[in-house]
């Protein structure tokens, strides 16, 4: 019983890594593109801003099935705490990208 749960573990490492493209190898995946049913690039969706418990600024995006969430920095790479809402709100419309299956808006 032993050696079959040791080939069934060693099969299915196997299987799993053959998942893994060519392109994922090389560049790593692009993270800057959308891969849903509509995909587009994450500049052209909308982007609103979501405070932390610390009041410090995040980059927020819901185009319905994914979701986005990056720190904003200033331009020395520091976190930018504007006091645009209350911590743990979101600021903008960043559901404002997102589209139902059948394109119209939500």
């Amino acid at each position: 019983m032993k050696t079959l749960k040791i080939t069934a573990l060693v099969g299915l490492v196997v299987l799993v890594s053959a998942c893994e493209d060519a392109a994922f190898r090389e560049l790593g995946p692009d993270k800057t593109i959308d891969r849903g049913i509509d995909s587009k690039h994450l500049s052209q969706l909308q982007a609103g801003i979501w405070v932390d418990p610390n009041g410090c600024d995040h980059w927020i995006i819901d185009d319905g099935v994914e979701g986005y969430l990056s720190a904003r920095l200033d331009k020395y790479g520091k976190p930018v705490c504007s006091g645009v809402a209350p911590p743990t709100y979101t600021a903008g419309d960043f559901k404002k990208g997102a589209t139902s299956l059948i394109g119209d808006p939500i």
